[in-house]
């Protein structure tokens, strides 16, 4: 049973994850802007539910092009081949090589590993559903941090009223092995603690950050304080592993700002983790 479970876990995990870099890429605008709806050469984005659904290689892109009289292959267009010569006519620009517009591989492989392994420590308990249906859009805030260092609210603030929605659910299941009403408290207090740390440091500490602390301590606290502690921590203890070796590459300076939704969520998982372990 438990390796059907994680056997089902993990092809959710890839189908999911599958989703994800489409919709990072959507999303990674600026605050002010519109999420995105064309590639970046402005070919609009096809594909079931209004194009958020569908591979990352723009079709158009792919198709050769013309390019302006006197112009040249790029290089990598032929690998193999020597240097091309400049040449009076058009000459077809392959486009294959330059029709992806976001990665494919990371976030599905990470939504796989990580529901392998919530279904692994979980088992068959009825949390592990609430946990399969929030990573995907976990993993989905993670990327989108790591590309433009925000946090939509389109995502984070539903990702907590699913998170306290579907665990109060949860709770009403005997076989259930949670609190509801420590997860509703241990949401506030990461999330107050990250408004405080917001309050204090503006500019260190984004607001987005204090919206995901909110889902993330309802899932932390599940489990009960020990473990909202532990993973609050282990957030914290990644990022500053993450920042201290980007200076010691000197990559960054001490007032480098780097995205911390991801360690959050790294964080998270692992105390959830334990939690379910522990349970």
């Amino acid at each position: 049973m438990d390796a059907t479970l994680i056997a089902v876990a993990a092809l959710w995990g890839v189908a999911t994850g599958l989703l994800v870099p489409r919709a990072a890429y959507r999303f990674s605008v600026e605050p002010d802007e519109d999420w995105r709806d064309a590639c970046p050469a402005g070919h609009p984005l096809t594909g079931p539910a209004g194009g958020w659904f569908g591979a990352t290689r723009c079709a158009s892109c792919a198709v050769a092009v013309p390019a302006p009289s006197g112009a040249t292959v790029p290089e990598g267009g032929d690998a193999g081949a020597p240097e091309p010569a400049p040449v009076p006519g058009p000459v077809p620009v392959p486009g294959p090589a330059r029709s992806r517009y976001a990665p494919a591989v990371l976030a599905p492989v990470v939504t796989a590993l990580a529901c392998t392994a919530l279904a692994a420590a979980t088992g068959a308990r009825p949390e592990l559903v609430v946990w399969l249906l929030l990573t995907p859009v976990a993993v989905l805030l993670a990327v989108i941090d790591r590309r433009v260092h925000r946090l939509p609210d389109r995502l984070t603030l539903p990702l907590a009223g699913a998170a306290v929605l579907l665990l109060g659910a949860v709770s009403l299941v005997p076989e259930h092995t949670g609190s509801w009403t420590s997860a509703l408290l241990g949401g506030l207090t990461l999330g107050g603690f990250y408004f405080l740390l917001f309050l204090i440091n503006p500019n260190g500490m984004g607001f987005g950050d204090v919206k995901l602390a909110l889902s993330l301590g309802v899932a932390l606290c599940w489990y009960g304080w020990a473990v909202l502690f532990a993973g609050g921590f282990a957030g914290f203890l990644l990022g500053a592993v993450y920042g201290l070796g980007l200076m010691l590459l000197r990559r960054a300076g001490r007032k480098t700002g780097i995205p911390f939704g991801p360690f959050m969520i790294a964080g998270a998982l692992l105390g959830v983790l334990f939690g379910a372990l522990a349970a």
